[in-house]
């Protein structure tokens, strides 16, 4: 804990990342108690349809005459649980992926690297598509496919953190007192390897919601009428001369919230190399 404030604290010394931090601190907050706000997403009024910003619509109306700024607002939320959601079903076959391949070798590395290597070679966007085709038009579904096509970055990242780590002293001498494997992996490699994969876990949000607004974007996202940013995006388009800003503004946000993203992950990158410089390693808790 410690140690995740003193990281947060180096963020925020920086300009640009400091500036992302807020930004997404303001989408979490507006997409957490968007509830509490006085915003509804969904009530039309055509009279007032596709009406530009003014002092009643921040952000003005679409084509039923709903509220933008609520829809972009109600929006962060579907993206952003899509992001927590992809990021989890990575990361729950990725790392232990990684950390088998890695530790063991031998003919269960190169099963399960073939297995990563078939991923990897599948194109994300067809293959969501593809899969969101079977499990049909829902956020699970979305952010289930976002997070299949995301195991293979996590299970290579925790692989060469695992052989870099398995010849260490400290994992010798855990192996040497009787650690089993699970927990030499588990414990003791793992916590060492947890920088390339914080920053792979702000990555990979970008790219989340990137992907989301894609398929959304291409009509096999999240299905109307829940608020989606790239199916403002899709509607929008289709009304650049009667309310340019019906697209302009929730693209603008979109934008915004994945060079946040970006941006802390190369600052975070940054940081942790330069913490990983200073050669510190736990064992079991034990610094080695």
């Amino acid at each position: 804990m410690k140690a995740a404030f003193g990281i947060l604290g180096r963020l925020m010394i920086r300009p640009g990342s400091a500036l992302a931090v807020l930004f997404l601190t303001i989408i979490a907050l507006a997409a957490i108690f968007a509830d509490l706000l006085p915003l509804d997403p969904f009530r039309q009024n055509l009279l007032h349809s596709l009406e530009g910003p003014s002092a009643q619509y921040w952000f003005g109306t679409d084509e039923l005459g709903r509220d933008i700024l609520s829809r972009v607002v109600y929006g962060a939320r579907t993206s952003l649980l899509t992001a927590a959601g992809a990021v989890a079903v990575a990361a729950l076959f990725g790392i232990p992926i990684g950390l088998i391949g890695g530790f063991f070798g031998g003919w269960r590395d190169a099963a399960l690297m073939r297995f990563v290597d078939v991923l990897l070679a599948l194109p994300a966007i067809l293959f969501a598509m593809a899969l969101i085709a079977v499990l049909g038009r829902s956020q699970v579904a979305a952010f289930i496919a976002v997070g299949i096509t995301g195991i293979p970055a996590f299970a290579r990242i925790v692989r060469a953190q695992t052989l870099a780590l398995r010849k260490r002293d400290f994992v010798t001498a855990v192996e040497s007192f009787g650690g089993s494997s699970g927990y030499n992996m588990f414990r003791t490699i793992l916590p060492n390897a947890w920088s390339p994969i914080l920053v792979q876990v702000v990555v990979l949000c970008s790219i989340a919601i990137l992907l989301e607004a894609a398929l959304a974007f291409l009509g096999v996202g999240v299905a109307p009428p829940t608020p989606s940013w790239g199916e403002m995006l899709r509607t929008g388009k289709s009304y650049l001369y009667e309310a340019p800003t019906y697209a302009l503004l929730p693209g603008i946000v979109l934008t915004l919230t994945i060079l946040s993203f970006d941006t802390i992950g190369r600052a975070l990158g940054s940081l942790l190399e330069d913490r990983h410089d200073t050669g510190t390693a736990t064992a079991g808790g034990v610094t080695s």
